[in-house]
Order: structure tokens, then C-alpha cells, then sequence
């Protein structure tokens, strides 16, 4: 793969929306997850979640439009902005028609649909909005980023699970590597914390089940974890080639090197427990961004906070890395703020790149009692001091998706 710049972050997520107030909120390892009060949870088995706050404080959606669209659609809208700006690109003055996007989302957009649904069975079809079509279904947030832009260009939504942001933007890549666009927004966005939407999230048996101690509840690599924390959010990167970034003067964050996926092929639901295909998508990211294990200074994990899902992460990285894992350190910052399903890579990825900047390991809190066969080194004590050229990312999805992105400092 030939070398794709990052050249603007835009993250709205529990941990904060500002970029600054995101990483001090990352770096203090200040827990975002808290008890649902959106709605009544009581009857949940988990009902405590990551969630967004002051997203109208940062709004570029009109209130007539905010009548037809779901929140992950406003959040996507809000993280592209932001990152539109934090790359200085003028929309004004670019041929559109060579801009694209690239999202990935797990469960589309159901406070919507819920409601709408709800109206249907009361009032029959009068009572339905006629946005209800197009406000739910995962490409919303692609299809309302380009109205509000104009955005013309080739484009993909993709659902992949948690593995989806993390993908799109590796394809977002590939699709400039190809020539096909001049510039794109690549990322995810997922908002879950709805009565249907948890309602699904209870039922996969991933979350976590200590609602009396939201902070401390998701705990990846913890002998006493059950499961994740879910949370809602959304972030969007700008990439362009690093010839592009350079000529306009840019500022680059960093720069996508290597990509690797693979699939499981076990079970509809579980990853495999040996770790052999995250092994060899690690592997295969490696190969592409012609690199040894040595080479990478941190991995950010997956970090699932399950009992199959960390011991297979911990094995599929030492299979990856070989002997060079544990010298690395590896952690899950996703435990601060929850797991964003869908939209967990790009925030990954916006983690990792701050962490770049300051030189600093995110840790991965609430890890008190580490499990003995998750025998890295997680960052269990707080930031480490490190400077970080080379980072993996972690992605996985059910069904056993599997997906590894390598990004270096420029």
C-alpha cells in the first residue's frame, strides 16, 4: 500500500468532542461510561453505556433537518465538519465529484426507527414519517454527509460488525491508492443507546452486567470481566494521498501503511478461540506495509472485554508478532469512554494518532486482576511515556471478522 495521509480528526464521542477535552479525558484514563437516564433501562439486563453529551453545543444540522434524520446520522455530520475544518480543506474550492466517503456502522440508526415503528402500530400509516425510509438503514449517514457537502464521488457504506470503521477506512485507502478520488472522509458512527438498539446489544451476550458500578464495568483482559460497556459516538478522519497532503501544505497526522483481514469460519457469532486468522491478518497488514514485528511500537487492541474475546485477541497477537508482542505495549482505550460497536475503529485510530502527537500509551482501565493467560503488557497502570512510531489496530466483528491496520508518524 502506498502511503495515505490523515490530515483531519473529527471525534464526537462520551469522552468528548473536542479533540483536547477527548485526549486529557483519555490520557487521565477518566471513565465515560455512566447509567442510562435517556429512558427507562431498569428492565435491561446491562443498562449503563457510553453517552454523547453537548452535541448541540457543536450541531451544523438545521432543526427542520434534524426532524428527518436518526442521531447517527447527526453525529456523522458533526464529526465531518469538524474534521472537514481540522484539515483546512475548502469545500468551495474542490471538484467534488473527485471527494468520497467511506462509513461503516454495525446497527443503523434505530431511535428513528423505533419511534416511527411505534406510531405505525398506534396510529396505523398515516402516523409514519415518510423520512422513516431513509432516516434507519446504514447508508443514511453516507447519503446525508454527501447532500450536506455535495459530495459526488466514488463512495461505500460498510457493515461489518465492529469490525466496519476500521474497514472503511482501509477501503477509503485502497480507493485512493487506485486513483479514484482526490480526497475522502473515512470513519464510522453508531448510536445504540436506544431502547431497541440496547435491546439488540443485550441479546448478542456481550455486555457487561455490572450496572451498579458503571466506571469500573468494562474491563478487557480482567480475570472478573463479563463483557462490554456499548456506547454511542462517531468520528471521521480526512485522507488524501501524502503527494496531495504535501502540496497544499497540510498538516499530517499520520499516514496508512498496512492492511490485513481474514475470517474465522467457526461460529455465526464467536471468534475462534486459537487466534490463528487475527494472527494471520496482523501478518498480512505487516507484509503489506513491509515491516518486521520489531518495527511496531504499540498495538491498539480490540479489546472485546469478554472471556474468548480477550484470550483469542492475546493469542492472535502473539501469533502476529511472534516473539517481539511482549516487548510492545498493547492496550484497549476503548474501556474509557465504551464500545462504540461500528464506529470503535476510527476512534481507535484517532486514539493511536493523539497518542502519536503527545508520545504517550493510552492505558486500558479497570484492569485490577489481570487474567494469566493475557500475559502482555495492557498499560494496566496508567499512560506510559513512549514515542510511538508504528502502531497496529485491532478490529474485530462476530462471526470471527478480523481486521488489522497499521499506521505510521509522519
Amino acid at each position: 500500500m502506498k502511503k495515505i495521509s490523515i490530515t483531519g480528526l473529527g471525534i464526537v464521542s462520551p469522552s468528548g468532542i473536542d479533540k483536547r477535552k477527548f485526549w486529557a479525558n483519555i490520557k487521565a484514563g477518566r471513565s465515560a461510561v455512566k447509567k442510562i437516564e435517556r429512558f427507562d433501562a431498569s428492565k435491561y439486563q446491562s443498562r449503563i453505556a457510553g453517552q454523547v453529551h453537548e452535541l448541540d453545543a457543536y450541531s451544523n444540522v438545521s432543526s427542520r433537518l434534524l426532524k428527518k434524520i436518526d442521531l447517527f446520522s447527526h453525529m456523522a455530520l458533526v464529526a465531518s465538519e469538524i474534521s472537514i475544518k481540522d484539515a483546512g480543506i475548502d469545500m468551495a474550492k474542490e471538484n467534488l465529484k473527485r471527494a468520497g466517503i467511506f462509513a461503516g456502522n454495525a446497527i443503523g440508526g434505530w431511535l428513528y426507527a423505533e419511534t416511527e415503528l411505534r406510531d405505525m402500530y398506534l396510529e396505523g400509516r398515516e402516523g409514519v414519517s415518510p423520512f422513516m425510509a431513509s432516516a434507519w438503514f446504514p447508508a443514511a449517514p453516507q447519503g446525508q454527509i454527501s447532500i450536506h457537502y455535495q459530495i459526488k464521488g466514488y463512495s461505500k457504506t460498510i457493515v461489518s460488525d465492529r469490525a466496519s470503521s476500521l474497514m472503511a477506512i482501509a477501503y477509503g485507502a485502497k480507493n485512493l491508492n487506485d486513483g479514484k478520488n482526490d480526497f475522502i472522509l473515512a470513519g464510522g458512527m453508531e448510536a445504540p443507546v436506544s431502547p431497541y438498539g440496547l435491546l439488540c446489544c443485550n441479546t448478542s451476550g456481550v455486555l457487561t452486567l455490572r450496572n451498579d458500578e458503571p466506571e469500573t464495568a468494562y474491563r478487557p483482559f480482567d480475570k472478573t470481566r463479563d463483557g462490554m460497556a456499548v456506547a454511542e459516538g462517531a468520528g471521521i478522519l480526512i485522507l488524501e494521498t501524502e503527494e496531495r497532503a504535501k502540496k497544499r501544505g497540510a498538516k499530517i497526522y499520520a499516514n496508512i501503511i498496512g492492511y490485513g483481514t481474514t475470517t474465522d469460519g467457526v461460529d455465526r457469532i464467536e471468534p475462534a478461540a486459537d487466534g490463528i486468522e487475527l494472527g494471520r491478518a496482523i501478518q498480512m497488514a505487516l507484509k503489506d506495509a513491509q515491516l518486521e514485528p520489531s518495527q511496531i511500537d504499540y498495538v491498539c487492541a480490540d479489546g472485546a472485554g469478554t472471556q474468548i474475546g480477550d484470550l483469542s485477541e492475546t493469542r492472535g497477537i502473539k501469533l502476529g508478532l511472534g516473539g517481539h508482542a511482549k516487548k510492545i505495549p498493547v492496550s484497549a482505550p476503548k474501556s474509557i469512554f465504551g464500545n462504540m460497536l461500528g464506529a470503535s475503529g476510527v476512534l481507535d485510530v484517532a486514539t493511536t494518532i493523539l497518542a502519536m502527537e503527545h508520545n504517550l500509551v493510552p492505558p486500558t482501565i479497570n484492569l485490577n486482576n489481570p487474567d494469566l493467560e493475557c500475559d502482555l503488557d495492557y498499560c494496566a497502570s496508567g499512560v506510559q511515556e513512549k514515542e510511538i512510531k508504528r502502531a497496529l489496530v485491532i478490529n474485530r466483528g462476530r462471526g470471527g471478522i478480523n481486521c488489522a491496520l497499521i499506521i505510521e508518524k509522519s
